[in-house]
């Protein structure tokens, strides 16, 4: 936990995302959607009718300075915890004395960074203050609150959803950099509109990242006495590696499996393919990917196109063989041929619709017809009597029951004329008909 010392100037030494905070409403970046004018996050704060909160967004947004001014503007005492030290009873201690400074009419404001990383008992301590109104709580998270946050402690909590800065946004957070005396005081620097756009392109919609490329970009500059000159040439070594957004266990990584799996089913090639570089790129197991594709060959293609199992299951074994880099053209060759093919979920819905009787349906004993009678006793039971051998039949088929009887006549597969499924349904057709005849 610390208690901070709002804006207090800070030494040169400092990192510039720190020199250069945003210190009211009007200096922030961003998040109009919230800040805007007349937006409701703006009215609450103007209005000092501030309640406990989450941000929920990405990293570089501006969590932590929407805090800090919220506690400046609110005249709040503001304090911080961390996960790392945050113990129980160090939390209950301070809560205290937040709950004895609001008798005298001081408000705190405790604010929670990353609070998806605090234990369900270190969220539970804040609980009841919460509820009493002695603090207001400002959580900060990456990750979805409903599945990171005690649901006591959300439903208290109004949550705003923070977006990614904006190009623009970026763009306009460098040049007030640039002409803020608390970021390079001493120093005169010369960059261009396109040299500002590469940093701003490489933040991709994070500040802090943006900031700091731009401290580097100063510090590896061409330096002429006090006068720096930024070029796309010093900026290459610094922005040739850009930083894909991945949580391997996060909500993205559910987020963008999602986004693979939907781009194939809706035969987009091109979405398909980049979704799968961004988890390659974010350093997911192919595995994982080759496995998602051998179930995406049944579920959405199904017999709509035959060779889509043997595909999927020929890449999954060449990513165990080979692995990454190497097998990453193989999973593109998979995504490619799954997007192109023609798409069929009736495997899927037999599947279910089948799976819904089990359960609603008598467990009804299997035919006698079509057990199998091993042992004289069986046979006597009446085990495989009257079984029809459909192999010497004329047609291949028998006119014998197979289905039990609370089920009988239900049907599951019902194929398309997508692909190859269409030559399927029509010898199902022919199946039923003759069955018809042969009642």
């Amino acid at each position: 936990m610390k208690q901070e010392s709002l804006f207090s100037s800070q030494p040169e030494n400092t990192p510039l995302a720190n020199r250069v905070r945003p210190e009211s409403l009007d200096q922030f970046v961003g998040q109009q959607h919230l800040l805007g004018t007349g937006k409701i996050l703006r009215e609450i704060i103007e209005s000092d009718q501030v309640s406990s909160m989450i941000f929920w967004g990405p990293p570089g947004v501006g969590k932590t300075t929407l805090a800090e001014i919220i506690a400046k503007q609110t005249q709040s005492t503001f304090l911080s915890f961390s996960a790392v030290d945050s113990s129980i009873s160090k939390i209950k201690k301070i809560m205290k004395q937040a709950e004895t400074d609001r008798e005298i009419g001081q408000k705190t404001i405790v604010f929670v960074d990353e609070i998806h990383r605090f234990n369900k008992a270190q969220q539970d301590a804040f609980l009841p203050y919460v509820e009493r109104g002695s603090i207001i709580l400002i959580g900060a998270t990456t990750e979805n609150p409903s599945f990171e946050i005690n649901s006591a402690l959300l439903s208290r909590c109004k949550v705003f959803v923070l977006k990614a800065l904006k190009q623009s946004d970026i763009i306009r957070l460098l040049k007030r950099t640039l002409s803020n005396p608390d970021g390079f005081a001493k120093q005169i620097i010369h960059i261009g509109d396109d040299e500002i756009k590469a940093i701003a392109n490489f933040a991709d919609g994070d500040a802090r990242r943006a900031l700091n490329t731009l401290e580097m970009a100063v510090l590896n500059g061409e330096k002429s006495g006090n006068v720096i000159t930024i070029t796309i040439e010093n900026l290459s070594q610094l922005i040739n590696k850009k930083f894909v957004l991945y949580d391997k266990n996060g909500e993205e990584h559910y987020n963008i499996i999602s986004a693979l799996h939907k781009s194939m089913r809706n035969s987009d090639v091109d979405a398909a393919i980049y979704w799968l570089s961004r988890m390659l790129e974010g350093g997911e197991d192919p595995i994982y990917i080759a496995r998602r594709l051998v179930r995406f060959a049944s579920e959405d293609i199904g017999l709509a196109d035959t060779n889509a199992l043997n595909l999927t299951i020929n890449v999954f074994q060449a990513c165990q063989f080979i692995g990454m880099p190497e097998c990453d053209v193989h999973l593109v060759e998979a995504v490619t041929y799954l997007s192109l093919a023609p798409k069929s979920n009736a495997i899927y819905k037999a599947r279910l619709a089948a799976a819904k009787d089990v359960k609603e349906t008598a467990n009804d004993p299997v035919p006698l017809q079509i057990r199998n009678a091993p042992t004289k006793l069986m046979k006597d039971l009446g085990y495989g009597k009257d079984y029809k051998l459909a192999h010497y039949a004329k047609d291949k088929l028998a006119t014998m029951k197979t289905m039990p009887l609370s089920v009988a006549g239900h049907e599951y597969y019902l194929p398309t004329t997508e692909g190859n499924e269409k030559r399927f349904k029509e010898r199902l057709l022919q199946i039923k008909a003759w069955h018809k005849q042969h009642r």
